[in-house]
C-alpha cells in the first residue's frame, strides 16, 4: 500500500475524473514515473495528435473510421 501523502503525486486526469493509485504499480517504487517517461518519448510525435497516453493506458483515436488502421500502425 501506497502512504496516503504519496497517493496525491500519483493522480493524473481523465475526461471526467482526477484519479491516483492506492498501490504503486508494477510493484516497483519508481516503475511508474519511468515507463511514463520511456512512453512519452517513444510516442512524442503522436501524444495530442492521435494517441493520448494515462499512466499504463494508452488510447489511439481518429476522426475517420478509414484512418484508424494507418494511426494505429
Amino acid at each position: 500500500m501506497m502512504h496516503d501523502d504519496d497517493k496525491v503525486k500519483t493522480s493524473f486526469i481523465m475526461e471526467r475524473d482526477i484519479y491516483c493509485y492506492k498501490v504503486m504499480p508494477f510493484g516497483l517504487k519508481n516503475a511508474g514515473a519511468t515507463y511514463q517517461r520511456q512512453v512519452n518519448t517513444i510516442f512524442k510525435e503522436q501524444i495530442g495528435k492521435t494517441m493520448e497516453v494515462y499512466a499504463d493506458d494508452m488510447l489511439v483515436k481518429t476522426p475517420q473510421l478509414v484512418d484508424h488502421i494507418k494511426n494505429l500502425t
